[in-house]
C-alpha cells in the first residue's frame, strides 16, 4: 500500500507544482465556480479554480476580475488561482487569451484532447492539468506534456466518461499508467477519500461537489439544499450518446430517461435540452426544468460551510483518518 503523510500540508510533487499549502483542488463547475468560490478556495490553502466553460467574454473577464480582487499575490507574481475550461466549447482561443492577459498560469483542460492547448499554453508558462477518465487516456495526457492529470471516476458530476470507470478502480491503474502526478477526483467530500485517494497512489484530490455546496459558491440556493436533501440514489449518468452528464433526479432528468427510453435518436434529445438548462437549473434555481449537475457523492453533503470551514474540517478528518489507518495496521 502507498504510504500516506500524515498531515495533509506535508508537501507533496503537486503542493509544490501548484504553490499550495495542500493538494486539493476545487473542481471548475460551471455555474457554480465562479471568482468568489476561486478566491476563497484559494486563500483556504487549496487550489481554486474559476469554471470558465459557462462563461461568455465578458463574463469570464469579471470573475477573473473579482478573483484577484479577493486573493492577494506579490506585485507581479501569478495569480493564486486557476482556470477550467472544457474544450468543447466555442469561443475557447479567447477564453484563454483573456486569462493569460489577466495572469492565469494554471490551466486545467478538460472534454477535448490534451494535445489542443497543452503546448501552447507551456510556451507561455503555464502549469497545465488535463481531466481523463481512463488509463489510456491518462497516458495521452502525459505523453501531450502535460504537468499533473485529474483522473476523475464516473461518481463526478458534470460531464462525465462513457466507460464508467469507479474512482476506486481509475486510480491505482491511472498511477501505474503515467509518471506525472495524479488528481483524484469523482466522489469525494471529506478527509477519509482524501486519505483513501492518497493510499491509492494520487497526489492529491479535486472536489467538487463538496464546494459547490459552500457558502462562496454560486449556486443557487435552492440547488444547495437540494443538495442537502438528496439520497444514495438521487443522482444518474444521462445523455450518453450525446455527452454523458450525473444529473440530479428531477422532471427534466424524467423527460430525457424518457426519450432515451424509447431510442430517441439524438437530435431529438439535443433539442429537448437545448440552451440555458443548466444555468436555468444550477444558478437561477429551477429544479424542477432545470439540467442539476451534481456528484453522487450529494447524498453525502448535508450542511453549508464556508469554503475555510470546509477545508479546516477537511484537514481535520483527514489527519484522523490516516491515525485510524495506522492504528489498525
Amino acid at each position: 500500500m502507498t504510504s500516506v503523510p500524515a498531515a495533509a500540508s506535508s508537501p507533496n510533487a503537486l503542493t509544490k507544482l501548484l504553490g499550495t499549502r495542500l493538494p486539493i483542488v476545487q473542481a471548475g463547475m460551471v455555474w457554480v465556480s465562479g471568482g468568489k468560490l476561486a478566491a476563497a478556495a484559494s486563500n483556504a490553502g487549496v487550489l481554486g479554480l474559476v469554471g470558465g466553460g459557462s462563461m461568455k467574454p465578458d463574463l469570464l473577464k469579471h470573475h477573473l476580475e473579482k478573483a484577484r480582487a479577493l486573493t492577494s499575490t506579490p506585485s507581479g507574481a501569478p495569480m493564486p488561482f486557476g482556470i477550467n475550461l472544457p474544450l468543447l466549447y466555442s469561443g475557447i482561443d479567447e477564453q484563454v487569451k483573456i486569462a493569460l492577459d489577466f495572469g492565469v498560469r494554471i490551466f486545467f483542460t478538460s472534454a477535448g484532447s490534451p494535445k489542443k492547448l497543452t503546448g501552447f499554453l507551456k510556451g507561455h508558462g503555464c502549469t497545465v492539468v488535463h481531466v481523463t477518465s481512463s488509463p489510456d487516456l491518462a497516458k495521452k495526457c502525459e505523453d501531450a506534456g502535460c504537468d499533473a492529470l485529474v483522473a476523475e471516476g464516473f461518481e463526478a458530476g458534470g460531464h462525465n466518461g462513457r466507460d464508467e470507470i469507479t474512482t476506486l478502480v481509475l486510480i491505482p491503474q491511472v498511477v501505474d499508467a503515467v509518471k506525472i502526478p495524479v488528481i483524484a477526483a469523482g466522489g469525494i467530500a471529506d478527509g477519509r477519500a482524501i486519505a483513501a485517494a492518497m493510499a491509492l497512489g494520487a497526489a492529491g484530490v479535486q472536489i467538487g461537489t463538496r464546494f459547490a455546496a459552500t457558502q462562496e459558491s454560486s449556486a443557487h440556493a435552492n440547488f444547495k439544499n437540494a443538495m442537502i436533501q438528496s439520497k444514495a440514489d438521487s443522482t444518474f449518468l444521462m445523455m450518453k450518446q450525446i455527452v454523458p452528464v450525473r444529473l440530479l433526479k428531477n422532471q427534466f432528468y424524467e423527460e430525457i430517461k424518457a426519450l432515451e427510453a424509447r431510442c430517441a435518436p439524438a437530435e431529438e434529445i439535443m433539442a429537448h435540452l437545448g440552451k440555458g438548462r443548466a444555468k436555468s437549473g444550477m444558478l437561477d434555481g429551477d429544479l424542477a426544468n432545470g439540467e442539476l449537475e451534481i456528484g453522487q457523492i450529494c447524498s453525502a453533503v448535508r450542511d453549508i460551510p464556508s469554503c475555510a470551514e470546509l477545508v479546516a474540517r477537511l484537514e481535520k478528518e483527514y489527519s484522523a483518518a490516516v491515525a485510524q489507518l495506522r492504528a489498525k495496521l
